[in-house]
């Protein structure tokens, strides 16, 4: 059995943005957007009604992050994976005056077994070695030098996973048995 070094992505993958962002700002500007209604990643299309600032600006609030909870599974199969001997590291694309709050009052309260020593702060996940990376943006799974894990989300359904090289899951069950395969074979990226 191959130890691993497995890259996870924050949002939508430990834990549940949309649905918690769809919900502050359908109740702070009085919208009636449902979860099953954001089917892009442009958050823009869904929220019409919303100046930029109202829509990315609730990234900056703390009570949206207070609303934030960890993904069903996420808590278990990360422990999980470390308890298999395998190193875990969030890798994040947050932006530096969000990410403190996201930490505190995210990532640490709900993974206590996490610390900033298993952070990685960075807008191009691609230049990251690992073994595995989990995200649930196409964007960064292309051309990294890892296998890929797509975590199915709303936003990615239009994704041609085979096409990418990748494997979608539906679930982190999921995604702890691809990365027992892997690490059962001993594969290394580009055998699998």
């Amino acid at each position: 059995m191959k130890k691993l070094t497995i890259l996870v992505d924050m949002d939508d993958v430990l834990e549940d943005l949309l649905p918690a962002w769809v919900e502050y700002l359908n109740c702070k500007y009085g919208c009636r957007v449902r979860l099953s209604d954001i089917t892009g990643w442009d958050m823009r299309q869904f929220f019409p009604q919303l100046r930029y600032d109202e829509l990315y600006g609730a990234l900056f609030d703390d009570a949206l992050w207070s609303r934030v909870k960890p993904k069903r599974g996420a808590q278990e199969y990360v422990r999980r994976l470390i308890d298999d001997g395998h190193q875990v590291f969030v890798v994040t694309a947050s932006h530096p005056k969000t990410i403190a709050s996201k930490m505190e009052k995210v990532l640490f309260r709900y993974f206590p077994y996490l610390t900033w020593d298993n952070v990685i702060v960075t807008s191009k996940k691609q230049m990251i070695q690992g073994d595995v990376l989990v995200d649930d943006g196409p964007h960064n799974l292309a051309g990294g030098a890892y296998h890929k894990i797509l975590m199915d989300a709303p936003h990615n359904q239009d994704v041609d996973v085979a096409a990418m090289g990748a494997v979608r899951a539906m679930s982190w069950r999921d995604v702890y048995r691809f990365i027992c395969e892997l690490s059962e074979k001993g594969v290394i990226y580009g055998s699998y």
